[in-house]
């Protein structure tokens, strides 16, 4: 963990575009709270072959007007290199200068993959384009990515994405510090060093969590999926248990080194704030 107590620690929130009028004004009100905690950055996510491009383009479009740091996801999925050097172009005149380029998942229905394979082939593209211009954030799997067919070739994935000039990273959520820790004693040992922050989840649905975690891999503890599924339709029982976990993990991963927090926020303040102001940040 030594790479990572090097770093200065960054606390980001993360949103997804908004389809309605409703949903909008909703997220401006969770940006308008959580701006108060004085985050590095806001980031939105990308949907796969720019499902959500025009979305993502206005939310950021609306960070960068509120005064806030932008962080634009980008997905290789589905795109295409004219339309990714397009979305560049506009993300550069808009003065945003943080990006988070994922290799992302084929949608159900999606045949082809598009012309980026890989992540590291969508950051080498943006460094040929752009070159320093942004600060590239790439993906890191303390569990493995779930298509990783052994943990060798995933942390080999990393290390390319690294190497293709990605300056930082943010993991996929998960509820087990030590795999976090493993994880970075890995990549230390292949001669990565760059900071790779913790993505946490705040728990306040059970089925909605256990449907994310059997999509994108990330484990559920055993312990946790018992005492969550205990507590049935009581959704009060469920987001106080999930407070106290998932505060309890932070506080571990902060004490452990970690260079910082990236909050997935499901476009909510509260849950957010309550750990925020529980770990005394």
């Amino acid at each position: 963990m030594d790479s990572q107590r090097r770093h200065p620690r960054l606390f980001s929130f993360e949103f997804f575009p908004p389809k309605t009028d409703e949903g909008r004004a909703k997220l401006r009100e969770t940006r308008r709270q959580l701006a108060q905690l004085k985050p590095a950055f806001m980031s939105c996510t990308f949907g796969a072959g720019g499902s959500t491009q025009e979305g993502t383009l206005a939310t950021i479009l609306d960070i960068q007007s509120e005064g806030q740091v932008a962080a634009a996801h980008l997905s290789c999925v589905g795109s295409r290199r004219s339309a990714i050097a397009d979305l560049l172009r506009q993300y550069q005149a808009a003065g945003v200068r943080r990006l988070v380029c994922l290799r992302g998942d084929l949608p159900s229905g999606m045949a082809v993959a598009g012309e980026f394979r890989y992540a590291a082939d969508l950051v080498r593209f943006v460094r040929e384009e752009t070159g320093d211009w942004f600060h590239i954030e790439v993906a890191a799997y303390p569990e493995f990515h779930p298509q990783a067919r052994r943990p060798g070739d995933d942390l080999a994935h990393f290390k390319e994405k690294v190497d293709a000039g990605a300056n930082s990273a943010i993991t996929q959520y998960f509820f087990n510090a030590d795999a976090y820790e493993r994880f970075i004693e890995s990549i230390e040992a292949l001669g990565v060093r760059v900071p790779v922050v913790p993505g946490i989840m705040p728990v306040t649905n059970f089925s909605q969590l256990a449907r994310f975690s059997d999509a994108c891999g990330a484990e559920i503890p055993r312990w946790m999926r018992l005492r969550l599924e205990s507590f049935g339709d009581d959704t009060a029982s469920i987001k106080a248990f999930g407070l106290d976990v998932v505060t309890q993990l932070s506080d571990r991963l902060l004490s452990m080194g970690a260079p910082g927090l990236h909050f997935y926020t499901l476009n909510q303040a509260g849950p957010v704030c309550t750990i925020w102001q529980r770990l005394g940040i």
